[in-house]
Order: structure tokens, then C-alpha cells, then sequence
């Protein structure tokens, strides 16, 4: 069973998996959510097509004042590092690397991951990523009309409210993970 994991969800301005412009993180330490990090994040590159405006309501006006993704990604990992390592441990980034990632369609999030790391030239340190759509598909099978990330928290108990929204998609990635992995 996996007990300590971190969800994570993006949201991207294009169709470039490098236009990452919020994130949501959940961290799950011993089966249990013990802290959760959003932020909107300045993507590149930074223009935003209509449909993906429109599947989560975020615009340039929403990000022109964010930080570019490496300070974001600083920040998380000085988050991340609070909640699961001894503060004497300096390490940080080999640590966070050991610690699986979670996300529903983790091709998506994973390849955005890999893309926004490749272009700001950042050392990616090949995180372990465990996907709940492929879990929810095993669990499931053809139960439920669609695997999509509302469907399957809906049939792990949990209540979506604001698809599309980086935290609350990976609050309900957390949700499932918790009851599916």
C-alpha cells in the first residue's frame, strides 16, 4: 500500500507541456494529508490558446505577475523537503526523488514535469510516477461510464468540486491514490 506520496497536478496555458501555469501539490505522509502547496506559475511559452483558457479559467492577466517555474519548484522542494526529511539532511533533491509521485494521467503530468525541467536547462532526477487512471481502469474496468479524474473520485468517495483547478484535482488525485494504491 502506498502510504507517503506526493499528488501533483498541472494545468498549462498551450499545447506545450512546458506552459505549466499553476501546479497543485498534496503530500500524504502515513496515509494522511499533512500539507498542500498552489501556485500559478508564469508559463513558457507564455501565451494561452482559447480551449485551454477555457477548461480552467486561467489567463495571462492571472500570471504575469507569477514566478517563472525553477523559483515555484524551489519553493515545493523546500516544502516537500519540511514535511518528509530531517531538517539536518542536506540533500534535499535526492531525497525528493526517492518519494513516489502521483497523478491521474501521469503521461500528462510527468511530461510536463520533464518538459518545464528541460526548458529552464534544470536537472531532472527521474522521479517515480504511479498513475491513478490506469489504477482506476484495473479497479474498475468498464463499472463506471468514463475514468475520467471526477468519475473515479466520485466512486472512491470523494466529493470534486472545482475540476480544473490544479489543488483540487490533486487533492482528488490524493483521494484516489489513498483508496485505490
Amino acid at each position: 500500500m502506498l502510504r507517503d506520496f506526493i499528488a501533483i497536478d498541472f494545468e498549462t496555458a498551450n499545447q506545450e507541456p512546458s506552459s505549466v501555469c499553476s501546479i497543485g501539490v498534496v503530500m500524504v505522509r502515513n496515509g494522511q494529508i499533512v500539507d498542500t502547496f498552489y501556485s500559478l506559475i508564469q508559463p513558457e511559452p507564455n501565451y494561452y490558446n482559447y480551449w485551454c483558457q477555457r477548461v480552467h479559467g486561467l489567463s495571462r492577466q492571472d500570471t504575469d505577475d507569477a514566478f517563472v517555474f525553477p523559483k515555484v519548484w524551489e519553493q515545493l522542494e523546500e516544502r516537500i523537503a519540511a514535511v518528509f526529511f530531517s531538517k539536518g539532511y542536506n540533500d534535499k533533491r535526492y531525497q525528493i526523488a526517492n518519494l513516489p509521485f502521483v497523478a491521474h494521467n501521469a503521461r500528462f503530468d510527468e511530461g510536463c514535469l520533464k518538459a518545464v525541467f528541460r526548458v529552464y536547462q534544470m536537472d531532472y532526477p527521474d522521479y517515480c510516477f504511479y498513475d491513478t487512471l490506469t489504477a482506476s481502469r484495473r479497479q474498475f474496468g468498464h463499472s463506471l461510464p468514463d475514468h475520467q479524474l471526477h468519475t473515479v473520485a466520485a466512486a472512491c468517495g470523494y466529493d470534486l468540486q472545482h475540476h480544473h483547478h490544479a489543488l483540487a484535482d490533486a487533492e482528488a488525485c490524493a483521494a484516489i491514490a489513498l483508496y485505490l494504491l
